[in-house]
């Protein structure tokens, strides 16, 4: 039961889900709960029928049929889209074709009509998989093409030991057709749309740039004595209709379409410019600031003399700038990775490792980049102290970044339990909703006057 709560607990949560840049996500989402349900209650109501005439050979299919929706349920609700689409698109596409040759032979009187379906399959596979690799986008849709031309030119069946009555299939071939056709009009029409909201999207995003939209909010990170001793730099979107807007429904769009580079060298050049302003006041001379360094920026052979650059122009000590990469970043090209921050941080520049546990670095990784920081993630920081694999986790993240020389801060603090404890196995650095969260720069500076006097 606590499987089908959590389930209807997301399907009205993404319901009420209306921000333009997440809807195409949303909504995929939303149709793989959906599907997920309608192969459970289906495959309960065939493996019913089915072995009340004793076929059990299709009980069998459909037993597989509510284990599949059952692991598209499951897989969905832990955010693993892409497992999730494969099982699926798998299923569905099985099922069809298994129908179709089993259910559904074709002869004089009744045509074949099940395999229709494969037509806003293929519709649907281009949508689902539009993130990934095009061999598997595209291959997925060719191959629910191929099929449909191979069960629409073929007659053949392996057996007409499980077809149903003529005349019930005379009715389910106009059935079906009409329903196959109305699935297919419909995908296409969410196609179009969702093609729309994205290009609108792209167009709002190039007048933000223009037009300076963005503005930067500041998150504190304390040491512990609870003096700031920093912060990291949050990008906000200032739509003049939609309010602010937050970076997580336009950056993984402005990477797709690369407006992340501009966006990012804005962001950079801002940072630079604040702590230049700050250069001449005690009080705020020695704070450092954190900026999130995206995969195409730091891939940019320029992206090492930009950054010279503006530390140049602005007069700036670099020690007081921080890039910060994510795991997921740091696999990708080993050796210019290394060149790129090696000679940044000659001139001073310090790196801190991002959201470090929730990607695919290996510790060999860890010990050649030249890293001054390590974070730990959000994810594991929520649990404590009661989760034992959760402290087990966060005590080893900071023995090994001292071992290896690093300061540690952990991310998504919000309780005093988790700051004495982190305390208490010697990390030593903050940052979360217990101290504060991302606020203007107005407010930042008042936070950091009144802790730090």
């Amino acid at each position: 039961m606590s499987v089908l709560s959590t389930f209807f607990q997301h399907l009205l949560q993404l319901w009420q889900a209306r921000d333009l840049a997440l809807i195409g996500q949303r909504r995929e989402r939303r149709m793989r709960l959906l599907a997920s349900l309608v192969m459970i209650v289906m495959g309960v109501f065939w493996a019913c029928v089915f072995s009340l005439r004793g076929a059990w050979s299709i009980v069998l299919m459909d037993v597989l049929l509510i284990a599949c929706g059952l692991g598209v349920l499951l897989l969905t609700l832990r955010n693993y889209a892409r497992q999730a689409n494969l099982l699926l698109f798998g299923t569905v596409i099985v099922i069809i074709v298994g129908m179709t040759l089993l259910l559904d032979p074709p002869n004089a009187v009744a045509p074949r009509a099940t395999h229709l379906y494969l037509l806003p399959v293929a519709v649907a596979a281009l949508m689902a998989f539009r993130d990934e690799p095009m061999w598997l986008r595209y291959g997925a849709a060719l191959l629910c093409l191929l099929l449909f031309t191979g069960l629409a030119s073929s007659t053949w069946a392996p057996t007409y030991a499980y077809s149903l009555p003529d005349d019930v299939r005379v009715v389910g071939s106009w059935v079906q057709g009409i329903a196959a056709m109305a699935m297919l009009f419909t995908l296409l029409h969410i196609l179009q749309s969702d093609a729309a909201e994205r290009s609108a999207l792209d167009s709002d995003l190039r007048a933000a740039l223009r037009e300076e939209q963005f503005v930067l909010y500041y998150q504190a990170q304390l040491n512990s004595h609870d003096q700031v001793t920093g912060a990291e730099v949050l990008i906000r979107w200032q739509h003049p209709q939609r309010g602010l807007i937050p970076p997580g429904e336009f950056i993984a769009h402005a990477e797709k379409t690369g407006l992340i580079i501009p966006i990012g060298q804005w962001v950079l050049a801002q940072t630079c410019a604040q702590l230049q302003a700050w250069k001449v006041d005690p009080r705020y001379g020695n704070l450092g600031l954190a900026v999130n360094i995206s995969q195409k920026q730091l891939r940019r052979p320029e992206f090492v003399s930009g950054v010279l650059t503006l530390i140049g122009s602005y007069g700036i000590d670099a020690q007081h700038l921080e890039l910060e990469l994510t795991e997921t970043l740091i696999v990708q090209d080993m050796d210019d990775l290394i060149r790129k921050m090696t000679a940044l941080v000659d001139q001073g520049v310090r790196f801190s490792l991002d959201d470090f546990g929730t990607g695919f670095s290996s510790l060999s990784h860890l010990k050649r980049l030249p890293l001054s920081t390590l974070k730990i993630d959000r994810s594991f920081i929520c649990d404590l102290p009661s989760d034992a694999n959760s402290t087990a986790i966060v005590r080893t993240v900071i023995a090994l970044g001292h071992s290896l020389g690093m300061n540690v801060i952990a991310e998504g603090v919000e309780t005093e339990a988790q700051r004495q404890f982190l305390a208490s196995n010697g990390c030593q650095a903050y940052q979360g909703y217990l101290f504060s969260k991302p606020v203007p720069l107005a407010a930042f500076m008042a936070y950091v006057k009144q802790r730090n006097g």
